[in-house]
């Protein structure tokens, strides 16, 4: 197996209340992590990560009314911060594109509310699809309730039976044919629609 060189967090996303910004920095505290938390004066939040070289990790909170906004990108070495960010994504539920870089090839994550929805290999400028989240029941329940298609033929309906009443209470041949004209254009049409 490849021995992976970094993982970089290119766009990365995560919204956390108070209690949940203690959880996440215990998440890091579970995996050793060597870490600070620098609070700002505008009452902002740095998290200050460590790796085995020396190397600091920067991650910023912008607080925003209750909640803390992480976002923004990072590269990452040790195996232990990797791992516990990935945790936090995923508990956090945040969205991210990762670049698990290797020597010869990149694997491309992308999170979505705390779950991987795709994975790409790069390799050469040749990207390959791995993997692809496909929301099939979600995809299939809103072609079952999307119903513009009979909301349409109901108001064809609507408005055939209004013309054809008006139809019947002209008496000028060339009101009646200009009537005529639209009925036919609305018939195909619900016969097209009813195909």
């Amino acid at each position: 197996m490849a021995m992976r060189l970094a993982t970089e967090y290119v766009k990365a996303y995560m919204q956390l209340t108070e209690a949940e910004m203690a959880a996440f920095i215990q998440i890091f505290a579970d995996h050793q992590a060597s870490l600070q938390v620098k609070v700002l004066e505008n009452g902002n939040q740095e998290v200050v990560l460590q790796d085995d070289a020396g190397a600091e990790v920067t991650l910023s909170f912008e607080r925003n009314a209750n909640v803390y906004i992480c976002q923004g990108s990072c590269r990452i070495k040790n195996r232990n911060l990797v791992n516990a960010m990935r945790k936090a994504v995923a508990a956090f539920k945040g969205d991210a594109v990762v670049h698990r870089i290797y020597p010869t090839y990149t694997m491309i994550y992308t999170y979505k509310h705390g779950n991987v929805i795709k994975i790409v290999e790069s390799k050469n400028g040749v990207e390959n699809v791995v993997f692809e989240y496909k929301d099939t029941v979600g995809q299939l329940e809103r072609l079952f309730r999307k119903n513009e298609v009979e909301q349409e033929i109901a108001s064809i309906r609507t408005q055939v039976n209004a013309l054809l009443d008006l139809r019947n209470d002209m008496g000028e041949a060339a009101i009646r044919e200009h009537i005529d004209e639209r009925l036919a254009r609305l018939t195909h049409r619900l016969f097209v629609l009813e195909a």
